[in-house]
């Protein structure tokens, strides 16, 4: 009963850093609505495939919100920075013997315990949008994922984590 209790919180534990971590933020003072267009100013990715896939990811969350994509001159300039890193995950599960803890041999005999080590890559996108004439940030934003084997559901991923970060932009206007 211990024991699948532990798995429990443990498997519960574990899946907390599968779902995407978004952060997003913004200059309080900017009247977002004064911005209709938009330019890249550079998207840099770590991996030269995905400079599209986030281009084009980013391009159908601003048109969504009204804003349009101009070659050059635009009201604000966009900036996405992509990388990957791999995250290591320790997990240690003992087994046999009366109890529990570290070394512990009790009345059943000596316990086992077995770690692994687990390697996960993980995605990080940081966004930036700055006011084209003042050079200044106006919102940032950034997500982390985990990413599997696979680009296609890695894309949706990507797709599911902007739509997420875009929920609440423009930000409301200050009354």
């Amino acid at each position: 009963m211990r024991k699948n209790r532990f798995l429990l919180v443990a498997a519960l534990a574990s899946t907390t850093w599968l779902f995407a971590k978004t952060v997003a933020d913004y200059d309080h003072s900017v009247n977002f609505s004064k911005y209709h267009t938009y330019s890249w100013a550079g998207v840099n990715m770590q991996d030269s495939l995905w400079k599209d896939r986030v281009t084009k990811a980013i391009d159908t969350q601003l048109s969504a919100k009204g804003w349009s994509k101009v070659d050059s001159g635009g009201d604000a300039s966009v900036v996405a920075v992509g990388s990957t890193r791999m995250e290591q995950t320790v997990d240690t599960w003992y087994e046999g013997g009366f109890g529990g803890g570290w070394r512990h041999q009790g009345w059943g005999g000596p316990g086992f315990a077995t770690t692994t080590v687990e390697r996960t890559p993980v995605g990080t996108l940081h966004v930036d949008i700055f006011d084209a004439n003042t050079k200044k940030v106006i919102w940032h934003a950034s997500v982390d994922d985990t990413l599997t084997g696979d680009p296609e559901k890695n894309e949706k991923k990507l797709e599911k984590a902007l739509a997420e970060l875009f929920k609440k932009f423009p930000p409301p206007e200050k009354g």
